[in-house]
């Protein structure tokens, strides 16, 4: 298998919402995990990656609660635009450390732009890139979700519902981690609009794009991409729903 295959094994993709449907794809991170690196050990050792340090503490303390009831044992929270990241230093090698020593990163919500470009701007998105060759589990809930595939594109559409490129990212830095052959989006409403959206979108792009209602989203090992929840795929202008909550 080449490094490329290597990469593309174990995510969740989370939608977003704070709803208790969401409880499903915390079992299945937690899952991967001890079928991974964690296996035979109890400690699952799980790294918090906030899009900005400003506000972050209370989402750690959030993420530490939520993940502790379904049996994380250990958390780190690694800020991608701490200012001390920016340059190679000791802040760098612990952050570095922090990530690379975790079982599950999880890269939290936000303004994807600003996420990518601080993820650059750090060094940790090729950090998180060997994270993945290792075998660790990546989870990312909306922003996070956009980053573990190819590129962010989508995060700038539609224009009704987007994030803004406050940061001025050019097109050709756009691309993220690479981790998996598939397109994501999150908080979707199954209305018209938002079909006609995707459906264009889908129309313009070779990968399938997977849209999820909150409380909902995708597990990812190896080749296999399981629904859970409401989700939908779109390709090649065509709509297929292909997961439901009974």
């Amino acid at each position: 298998m080449g490094a490329k295959s290597e990469l593309r094994r174990r995510a969740v993709l989370y939608s977003g919402g704070q709803v208790r449907r969401n409880a499903r794809l915390h079992e299945a991170v937690l899952d991967l995990a001890r079928r991974g690196p964690a296996r035979g050990r109890r400690l699952v050792r799980m790294a918090y990656v906030p899009f900005t340090v400003e506000g972050a503490a209370p989402f750690f303390r959030r993420f530490e609660r939520r993940y502790r009831a379904f049996g994380g044992t250990h958390f780190r929270c690694v800020p991608a635009d701490l200012p001390e990241l920016s340059r190679p230093g000791p802040a760098r090698r612990r952050a570095e450390a922090a990530l690379l020593e975790s079982d599950v990163v999880y890269l939290a919500g936000g303004n994807t732009f600003y996420f990518l470009a601080h993820l650059r701007r750090s060094g940790l998105l090729e950090v998180l890139q060997r994270f993945a060759a290792r075998g660790g589990v990546l989870a990312g809930m909306s922003a996070g979700a956009h980053l573990i595939t190819p590129h962010i594109r989508l995060a700038g559409y539609p224009p009704f519902d987007c994030d803004v490129n406050e940061v001025g990212l050019p097109r050709r830095e756009l691309g993220a981690l690479d981790l998996v052959d598939l397109e994501f989006f999150p908080h979707y409403r199954h209305s018209p609009r938002y079909r006609r959206a995707l459906a264009d979108y889908s129309r313009r792009e070779r990968r399938p794009l997977y849209a999820c209602r909150d409380g909902s989203g995708l597990v990812i090992e190896g080749d296999r991409v399981t629904p859970l929840g409401d989700v939908w795929v779109f390709e090649r202008g065509i709509e297929r729903r292909i997961g439901r909550w009974p």
